[in-house]
């Protein structure tokens, strides 16, 4: 709620961030849907010619690299199809157990001592990622793309801004770098994921020292500790905020999903989100240079 003062300015930018975060706050206390992360994931590890899963430690070792698909192949499978193996890539190695055949006449104490004798093995392996030519069939069909103006010029406008990278299967900002790290926007279930995405990893930028210098980035945190679940609720309220400045408003539910996760470690006090809420002002002024509007002016109530 506002004093009668501020009920009596005229509308602002200010009224958009209230409105904002009343909604937040609503569909908190409602009950929120499951988060879920809007770009797809690299998938099960695979052989791209065979299709089989790998099994065992082989699906986790393959699983922990970070490629847009997680389709492998060998370097002789490479060249059947036509294609090669990129100079200087390394291959993973993906290990089998070896157990010498039973031969013809063997009786079963012979059988049982080969049984005893087999011993691990191991191949190399390439992800398509690092091979060359590979035939289009073989290759998952990215989705089409398109640029949504509003967004664009959130970001083009915003002054002082972090480098922006397209590569692996995470997003994040890497605070030394001053780098916003994220996956392709074909990956993305949808544009407006994409930039929803990017903005939540815009708003972690602005605590950097060279810009608002907030303790939950200038600071190192623990994952899942106060600071880190706040300004993670900080990254993302602000996310809502310029969801609704750009007319992308198709993500609020995995938004407010996601701050969901995070209450829940701070013990849902609702009273962190309107601290956070300040916060996201004074971060989203930032990315709109805003330098107009005072912090002073945060949200109330």
């Amino acid at each position: 709620m506002t004093d009668n003062k501020t009920a009596d300015k005229p509308r602002t930018q200010i009224d958009v961030y209230e409105l904002v975060t009343q909604k937040i706050i609503k569909a908190l206390e409602s009950g929120a849907v499951p988060w879920q992360k809007p770009w797809a994931e690299a998938g099960v590890p695979r052989n791209l010619i065979s299709k089989k899963p790998y099994r065992g430690i082989n699906l986790l070792l393959l699983g922990m690299e970070e490629y847009e698909h997680n389709l492998f192949l060998t370097f002789e499978q490479a060249n059947g199809i036509g294609g090669k193996v990129s100079k200087g890539a390394k291959g993973h190695v993906v290990v089998y157990w070896h157990a010498p055949k039973e031969q013809e006449g063997q009786d079963q104490a012979d059988t049982e001592t080969e049984k005893k004798r087999g011993f691990l093995r191991y191949y190399k392996v390439f992800n398509i990622g690092q091979c060359e030519n590979i035939p289009e069939r073989f290759i998952p069909t990215p989705r089409d793309t398109n640029d949504i103006p509003s967004c664009e010029s959130v970001i083009e406008g915003m002054t002082n801004k972090p480098k922006i990278q397209h590569k692996g299967t995470k997003a994040y900002y890497q605070i030394d770098k001053d780098c916003i790290i994220m996956p392709k926007k074909a990956s993305f279930a949808s544009d407006a994921a994409y930039y929803s995405t990017l903005f939540h990893e815009l708003i972690h930028s602005t605590g950097s020292d060279k810009r608002l210098a907030r303790e939950g980035i200038t600071e190192m945190s623990e994952f899942g500790d106060a600071k880190y679940s706040k300004e993670e609720l900080v990254a993302e309220i602000g996310t809502c905020y310029l969801q609704s400045h750009t007319g992308i408003v198709t993500e609020f539910d995995n938004s407010v999903a996601y701050m969901q996760g995070w209450l829940g470690v701070l013990k849902n006090d609702k009273r962190l989100v309107l601290a956070a809420a300040r916060e996201a002002q004074k971060a989203v002024d930032f990315v709109l240079n805003l330098s107009e509007v005072s912090n002073d002016t945060a949200t109330e109530t």
